[in-house]
């Protein structure tokens, strides 16, 4: 069978509908967090989320520095630069506010 050029961008078209449609159903499922999983504290957040750049030297030193927590939040809110900006529903305001307490409060030592 044989798709002549008009076919062809019809059924390109389709596939990148489709393509779309796939990608976008991903990421609603993404927003849904996993049922029965909660973080324990702010420290564990720190350890398992932000250590990986703040205490590799790729993003700023956050411990040590008296940061108030409300710059905390919006900075992990809103990001900046390099850092993404984490949605509600990655971290909830409950637990944002445990890790800016955290961040706050923690020596750099530790």
């Amino acid at each position: 069978m044989k798709v002549g050029p008009m076919g062809f961008s019809v059924l390109v078209s389709g596939l990148i509908v489709m393509a779309s449609h796939t990608v976008a159903m991903g990421a609603d499922q993404k927003e849904v967090p996993q049922a029965g999983f909660a973080w324990k504290d702010g420290a564990e957040v720190y350890t398992k989320v932000c250590v990986l750049c703040h205490d590799t030297k790729v993003g700023p030193v956050l411990r040590g520095r008296d940061l108030d927590p409300l710059y905390i939040k919006l900075m992990v809110r809103n990001g900046s630069r390099a850092m993404p900006a984490f949605r509600a529903s990655e971290i909830d305001d409950q637990l944002l506010e445990k890790l800016a307490e955290y961040v706050s409060k923690t020596g750099s030592d530790q």
